[in-house]
């Protein structure tokens, strides 16, 4: 059975497709997502958007523990440049789980994770 992530526990209140990725490390052991990451109202990290944004954003890590594996389907990581002069990889259009692998995809590329629940940390 596929999961969407936001069936993944402690990622149900977050939304990952209008999220900002703002790096990618993956490293012998561990796999994470730096991001400007879209809260929901259900979160407990959640305000109104700001003026002129769209929804609450807040800067989070997606970690992969205990990584098994990596596999860089398709390695793009082609750097925008947002109206403020910042630099993202775009966001992460698709994430699920397919019961070994997590796998994810974006502007930025796709991978395949084997490794331990995802957990988000603020910052």
């Amino acid at each position: 059975m596929e999961l969407n992530y936001y069936e993944i526990e402690g990622l149900e209140t977050i939304y990952l497709e209008d999220s900002i990725v703002l790096e990618i490390r993956t490293d012998y052991g561990s796999a994470e997502f730096l991001l400007d990451v879209v809260l929901t109202e259900n979160n407990p990290f959640y305000t109104p958007p700001k003026p002129n944004e769209q929804y609450c954003y807040k800067k989070a890590v997606l970690s992969f523990p205990m990584v098994v594996e990596v596999i860089w389907v398709e390695k793009s990581l082609i750097p925008f440049t947002d109206l403020s002069g910042e630099i993202d990889f775009g966001n992460i259009d698709s994430f699920s789980y397919n019961g070994n692998y997590y796998n994810l995809s974006g502007d930025w590329g796709e991978l395949k994770i084997q490794s331990a629940k995802p957990t988000i940390k603020f910052t």
